[in-house]
Parts: structure tokens; sequence; C-alpha cells
């Protein structure tokens, strides 16, 4: 059973809903129904969103076929771990303007950029490292 990827694909409903729910609430206290309508604001919200939807749902699919075929390894554990950590940090670069938008990057707000900056590059690196073990996976059978 692929308990890890389970765990995982948990947390990561619950905090694409929340994103969900950030984006509507947001359009229904504003009455933005469609679009960004140019609001930084809420265009930040629907890319966070967006964002996550495109991808998690692969992550964790690709994820599950090896943990399927591998078990509840190691490998497994921290490469669930290590994305669900890497969409958290994009969620926290994506908080702010200056992580968003670029837009006053002084001081402490750099570290908006840089979590950006991090949990989009970990998201990548970890998507092309499942990808690889999973055909190396399949290639082995």
């Amino acid at each position: 059973m692929p308990i890890y990827t389970g765990y995982m694909g948990a947390f990561l409903i619950i905090v694409q809903t929340a994103l969900a729910a950030s984006v509507g609430g947001y359009r229904g206290r504003n009455r933005k129904p469609i679009g960004d309508a140019d609001d930084e604001v809420l265009a930040r919200r629907i890319r966070r969103h967006a964002n996550m939807t495109e991808y998690a749902p692969i992550y964790i699919v690709v994820l599950a076929l090896y943990e399927l075929m591998m078990g509840q390894t190691t490998t497994v554990f921290w490469m669930a771990l290590l994305f669900a950590i890497a969409r958290v940090l994009h969620l926290i670069g994506f908080s702010s303007s200056a992580g968003s938008h670029l837009q006053d990057l002084s001081g402490n707000r750099r570290l908006f950029l840089l979590a950006r900056m991090f949990g989009a590059g970990l998201t990548l690196i970890l998507s092309l490292a499942i990808g690889i073990l999973l055909i190396l996976t399949l290639k082995a059978l």
C-alpha cells in the first residue's frame, strides 16, 4: 500500500482546498467573479492555487506508482516530505508581492522571493528525480 503517498496526498488536498477557498472567498468579498480583474492580490491567489494544481497531481501519481513497486522505502518517505516542503515554500513565497511580483525586495522581504525560488526549484528537481526513479524501476523489471 502507498502509505507515504497517501499521507502526502491527504496533506496536499487539504492545502489545495484551502487555496481554492482563499481564491473564492476573496472573489466573493471583493465582487470579482471571473479572471483577476487586474487585482494583484487576486492574481497572486489564483497563481498559488493554479501552481499547486499544475504540479501536485502528476507528482503524487508517479510517486504512488513508485511506492507501489518499491514499498515504503526511505526514498519514498523523503520524496514525499521534500515535495510537501517545496510546495509550502512556494506558497510562502507567493503570499507576498515581493515573492510573486518582485516588488519591494528590501530587508526581510527578500525571504519571500527566496522561498518561492527554493520551493519552485525543489519541486522541479523532485519531479525530475521521481520520473527517473520510476523509469529505472520499470526498466529493472
